[in-house]
Parts: structure tokens; sequence; C-alpha cells
């Protein structure tokens, strides 16, 4: 059985089509809410779905990334679990600290301090609680499940290989969800990368077909 055989077996150009449909949703959800915490418009491209194995994860986020400085990226990563299990993380440029900063002027009960290391540390943690919480709470709503998150980890202006540790089980599958996000009239913006485990594909396909059957009663 080829490569492309197992793929299909394990998720289909329809149930990706249905996936896709609530990621939009989930995306949204994640966007408002960070848009109305900052007050800015925040900008989100469709998500894109692929399925790949795990060892093939590292060169397909750096081809995503490819305009970043690979040695020089800001990442936000946190582990999530239900039935619906995995990680998401968001990958910022080189640079972006500063910038992310402004856009949270007027949120003196968040930082009384001057500028520093930690400042900016306390920022990304900030904006990934918000995206990666809205994003992966509306996503297990949608798909009648509920979410538990390890707690997030931060790395500034570092290497994303220290990142691909224990990211997934290095033979398995994993679904990848990804979407671009910037902000409006601010020089900033990111990747958010949403992987799935392969232990969480059979319920997910179950999750799915329900997700839209009532849908379609709805209609």
């Amino acid at each position: 059985m080829s490569k492309n055989d197992n793929i299909h077996e394990l998720i289909t150009s329809a149930e990706t089509d249905i996936l896709q449909e609530i990621m939009n949703i989930a995306f949204g959800r994640a966007a408002a809410d960070l848009a109305e915490f900052i007050d800015i418009f925040v900008v989100l491209s469709v998500p894109q779905i692929k399925l790949l194995q795990a060892f093939d994860l590292p060169a397909y986020i750096n081809s995503e990334i490819m305009d970043y400085d690979k040695d020089k990226v800001s990442v936000v990563e946190q582990s999530f679990r239900g039935r619906f299990k995995g990680s998401a993380f968001l990958v910022f440029p080189a640079g972006t600290g500063k910038r992310m900063i402004s856009l949270f002027e007027g949120k003196d009960e968040l930082f009384e301090k001057d500028y520093s290391h930690e400042l900016e540390k306390e920022t990304f943690m900030e904006v990934g609680n918000i995206l990666i919480g809205a994003c992966i709470g509306k996503l297990a709503e949608l798909l009648d499940d509920v979410a538990t998150y390890s707690p997030p980890r931060v790395v500034v202006e570092k290497s994303l290989h220290g990142i691909y540790e224990n990211l997934i089980e290095p033979d398995s599958m994993a679904i990848v969800l990804r979407t671009v996000f910037s902000f409006n009239e601010k020089d900033v913006s990111g990747f958010m990368f949403v992987l799935t485990k392969q232990e969480s594909f059979a319920w997910l396909k179950s999750a799915l077909h329900n997700f839209l059957e009532q849908y379609d009663y709805q209609e």
C-alpha cells in the first residue's frame, strides 16, 4: 500500500473540508478574542490542512516560514489534551517582541515595568494564551470535547530546533492546521500551527461526521 493510500485512509478529502470549516470558525474566534483584548483588528488567512508523517514536520514548518531567520524566532508552544490531543504553537519573526509590546499600550495592569527580556516573554505568553486558548477551546466545543492545557512554553529570539523535540512521536502521522495572522496597521505577523496526534484520528473522524450531521439537520 502506498503512502498516499495510508493518508487517504486516515482522513478523506470530505473530512478535510469539514475540518477546514471548523478551523475557520475556531481561528476566527481566536482572532476576535485577541482583537477585543488589544482593540486592534486581526487579519487571518484561510487555514491550510496537511497530513504529514512526524519526521516531515520540521521541513514543512521551515518551508512555511522561509522568510524568517530560523535562528531568531520567538515561539509560544502549548500542548492540549482531551479526546482531541496535540500541540499548538505560534511562530514570530525576529524583532517582533518590541512591536508586540506596543499592542498592549493601555494595559498597564499587565506591563507596569520597563522593557526587558522578561517583559517580552510575558507579552508573547499573553498573546499565546488568548490565541491558542480561544482557538483550541472553540474547536473542542464544536466537536463536543473539552480541552485541558499544559503550561505554555515560550522561547524568545532563539532557534526553532529545540521546539521540534517532543512535538509528536517520530513514527506517527500528524494533521497540521496552519494559518497566518497579522495585526492591522501594525508591523506584526506570525504563523499559528495546530498539530494533532495520530491517536486522536479515529475520534476526530467520528466527531467531524457528527458535526456535519448536526449542521445538515439545522439547515
